[in-house]
């Protein structure tokens, strides 16, 4: 299998377009040796460093030298290239709605592979064509193209038109992206990363079956960024006053860009002024969120609902991925004073957008499971407390049964180590109060191995909370942010008193006879450290963002 990369871009290995055929040809080669052995030769042409003259129109080719050019130049390797390939990958921007000018020499050029004679064959568009003077069957076509436009939809029907005639029409794949230039912001990484992995997966599709599947081609012509948001950060990027048309400073230019990212559509009733002071460069600009949009002042004459001071290096590298936010927070590289659930949105509000949506199942029909949920850990316990506690023999067996189910009933979720651990003990308790009546000792012992759960998690990588939670937090980077982790494992600790606490007040209480204040005192203490947890988890965190020493 020979494949022929054909770069057409000016800008040669920099180029955007060579991104996604990069991205395509790494798909293609893990698909193909998924299913054939046979090994793979790709070769690449990067016609911005070839010297490939504009064709004469002499017709030398035709009539002097058939099928040679007079030309002698870099044109006559490149042919061939073209008729030793298997597939070949045309890769280009679209330059004022055509190819660039370097490759329409390339294209231009091709003339000797076809023979004077007109032909009657219909495979394109217009009055005729010529049949090619080489056997090209089998051969296969992909064109690759970015473009500076929100979208790619209209903006190519010279470039179909043109590949019609000398492909012919249908002959050929294409995959055109809007909204090219993205693919060079760092910043942006996240999102263009993502249309670079669903470029994979057609490379693989197309080398498996010969085309790519519906699902890949529908998230393939979907908008890296809706128009607006694209166009305004298209805009920014000039580094230009739209106004003045003086050239404005980067930080303030930065400061657009982010701004654009805002999705008007989280907008909750409450206009927030988000309030940015550079510290390095003695620079603050407010960006102002509401219902309408996103707008960036210079003249701090609003109110702020949140500040920020951060060095413009720290808030940059951020953005650029280099570190993560919430990191760099943790850390005290910069501070948070204000409304501190903008920042704790701050993916829902600025965040890229995936669309390529996660779905349930896999393309091989596969369920994929769900992340862990805390009701796992949760419903055995609660169970066995509850139905033991009113009647021990048949308590014992509903708990039982529960613990035995859980499983099943959950299995759609993964399972951690602490619902496992659960699933254990509630099984072993539930069998001891089955076998001696004692049901208040092994609810009372419950609550104590409970407790040693939360608290032992505390004396690990990972508190007990964080397992189920740090999903919404970025997963496994959770453990990257000092201030989630602060915060969970003070809450990991406050459960585990309370439950070592449980257990000790509810054996001194029955011990007293006074067991009846039980029912309130066990069911009141949980709802209220839920309310301190919901409390907390919001106040913590904004209390260390206000940091302690100046910046």
């Amino acid at each position: 299998m020979n494949i022929l990369l054909i770069n057409g871009s000016p800008k040669g290995k920099r180029s955007n377009s060579l991104r996604l055929a990069n991205s395509f040809i790494e798909g293609f080669k893990e698909g193909y040796k998924s299913k054939n052995e046979a090994i793979i030769s790709i070769d690449e042409m990067h016609v911005a460093s070839m010297h490939v003259g504009a064709c004469k129109g002499c017709f030398a080719c035709w009539q002097k030298t058939p099928g040679v050019c007079c030309i002698n130049d870099d044109m006559q390797t490149a042919i061939g290239k073209m008729l030793e390939a298997d597939i070949v990958v045309w890769s280009f921007p679209l330059y004022y709605f055509s190819v660039p000018g370097i490759l329409k020499n390339v294209i231009d050029r091709q003339l000797p592979m076809s023979l004077p004679f007109m032909s009657t064959k219909d495979d394109g568009y217009g009055s005729g064509s010529h049949d090619c003077r080489y056997d090209m069957e089998g051969k296969r076509h992909v064109l690759i193209s970015t473009c500076g436009f929100y979208s790619a939809e209209g903006n190519y029907d010279s470039v179909l038109r043109m590949f019609d005639h000398f492909l012919g029409k249908g002959h050929y794949t294409t995959i055109f992206c809007g909204q090219g230039e993205l693919f060079r912001v760092k910043e942006l990484s996240k999102r263009t990363d993502e249309y670079l992995a669903t470029v994979k997966s057609a490379g693989a599709e197309y080398a498996i079956t010969g085309k790519i599947y519906e699902k890949t081609e529908a998230a393939l012509h979907t908008l890296l960024y809706p128009r607006d948001v694209f166009e305004s950060m298209a805009d920014a990027s000039w580094g230009i006053s739209r106004t003045t048309g003086q050239k404005e400073a980067d930080d303030l230019v930065f400061t657009r860009q982010m701004a654009a990212l805002y999705n008007k559509d989280t907008y909750d009733g409450k206009e927030r002024v988000l309030e940015i002071c550079y510290t390095d460069l003695k620079h603050t600009y407010q960006i102002k969120l509401d219902d309408k949009g996103s707008e960036v002042l210079t003249d701090q004459s609003l109110a702020a609902t949140t500040h920020i001071d951060t060095p413009f290096t720290v808030w940059s590298a951020i953005s650029r991925g280099e570190i993560g936010g919430a990191e760099a927070l943790g850390k005290q590289m910069y501070t948070v004073t204000g409304d501190f659930s903008l920042m704790v949105n701050w993916d829902k509000f600025f965040g890229s957008t995936s669309a390529v949506k996660e779905t349930e199942k896999t393309s091989q029909g596969v369920e994929v499971q769900k992340n862990p949920s805390m009701m796992t850990m949760l419903i055995p316990w609660i169970t066995f407390w509850i139905a033991v506690s009113v009647n021990t023999e048949k308590g014992s067996v509903i708990a039982l049964l529960v613990a035995s189910a859980i499983p099943f009933i959950m299995r759609k979720h993964k399972f951690v180590i602490w619902d496992q651990l659960s699933i254990v003990a509630v099984a072993i308790l539930s069998a001891i109060a089955s076998l001696t009546g004692a049901g208040d000792i092994s609810t009372d012992i419950g609550y104590l191995v409970f407790g040693l759960f939360w608290l032992v998690s505390c004396l690990t990588k990972e508190p007990l909370c964080a397992t189920y939670v740090k999903y919404n937090y970025g997963g496994e980077a959770a453990h990257k942010n000092p201030l989630f982790m602060k915060t969970n494992y003070i809450l990991a600790a406050a459960w585990g008193v309370l439950y070592v606490l449980t257990a000790v007040w509810t054996f001194l209480l029955k011990k007293a006879g006074v067991g009846a204040t039980l029912i309130v005192v066990n069911n009141l203490m949980p709802v209220l450290m839920g309310i301190f947890t919901g409390w907390f988890e919001k106040w913590y965190p904004a209390r260390l963002a206000r940091g302690s020493k100046k910046q």
